[in-house]
């Protein structure tokens, strides 16, 4: 299957992310997402068939169903490339490549805050690790004998730093609140929240458990808006709500699958990385795929 890893646009570019390529499209932006897939901070040498298509159509499919409890900065999904006329003055337009349709949208252009904000509902990843090490994760005290996976009393704020290149490093509600300043700190806090909430009892409807998420938010004349992407395979922790179980890791509709390959080729985690194998590339599609389908409950066009 064909997969996109470049683009090359004749517009003034962004940036260039490990998955997104941004343009600028007057006082707009032209996001792209690519097949491109990162694992260990290092972007691979292959893609995931119909990663874009999903990374970009569940990010708007979650932007619309949230739209009513925060604000967010699309303003339109590239269904059709004619679409882009709007958006450029005549001089400016050009042959629009078939490949924008279903991976871009038109979005708003913000002031990025610089804090990425993840949600926990559960006890996983680098959060387990940091609960076995501490009890507590980015300060928060948990209670003692939480297994792996276990479900927390409640969700928690656990932000990180938004590194350009490395890894993100944890931040406390108070560095936070000394970065950004209380009142704007609390409402990231609240809103992000809000928006886990949501969309768990909406997942777990649809047979998936929503562990843990990112998201990004920024400023436009004071105003929070939600920014990026939104509940993807690449942003969340999905599980399979009915092979759940405490106590051990759980099979999940993301990049586990390279992750799980890459640690047992005995890849050192630096540049450049191996190639993928073609059974790992086609394992990877179908759980992007299928996490699509189980959340909008539609096959990805």
């Amino acid at each position: 299957m064909d997969v996109l890893l470049e683009t090359d646009l004749p517009l003034p570019p962004f940036v260039r992310g490990k998955v997104r390529d941004t343009y600028e499209l007057g006082d707009r932006l032209l996001i792209v997402a690519t097949d491109r897939i990162s694992a260990f901070d290092v972007v691979l040498p292959c893609g995931i068939p119909d990663k874009g298509l999903v990374l970009n159509q569940l990010s708007a499919y979650w932007f619309r169903e949230t739209g009513g409890l925060v604000t967010n900065h699309v303003i339109e999904v590239v269904q059709d490339v004619d679409c882009l006329d709007a958006y450029l003055p005549v001089k400016d337009r050009f042959d629009y490549p078939s490949y924008l349709t279903g991976r871009s949208m038109v979005v708003r252009k913000v002031e990025r805050i610089s804090v990425e904000c993840v949600v926990r509902g559960y006890l996983a990843g680098s959060g387990w690790v940091e609960y076995q090490k501490s009890g507590s994760i980015c300060g928060i005290p948990l209670p003692a004998g939480l297994q792996e996976s276990q479900e927390l009393p409640e969700p928690i704020f656990t932000p990180t730093t938004k590194a350009e290149e490395g890894h993100d490093l944890p931040l406390s509600m108070d560095e936070v609140r000394g970065q950004i300043g209380e009142d704007l700190a609390e409402k990231l806090r609240d809103r992000c929240i809000t928006l886990y909430n949501f969309a768990r009892e909406r997942a777990r409807a649809r047979g998936i458990i929503i562990a843990d998420t990112k998201m990004e938010f920024g400023l436009d004349n004071g105003e929070i808006v939600l920014i990026d992407e939104l509940l993807t395979p690449d942003s969340s922790r999905f599980w399979p709500a009915d092979r759940y179980q405490v106590g051990r890791s759980q099979p999940s509709y993301d990049k586990q699958p390279v992750r799980d390959w890459l640690e047992a080729s005995g890849w050192d985690k630096t540049p450049p990385a191996p190639m993928l194998t073609d059974d790992v590339i086609e394992s990877t599609t179908q759980k992007y795929r299928e996490a699509y389908r189980r959340l909008t409950g539609e096959d990805l066009a």
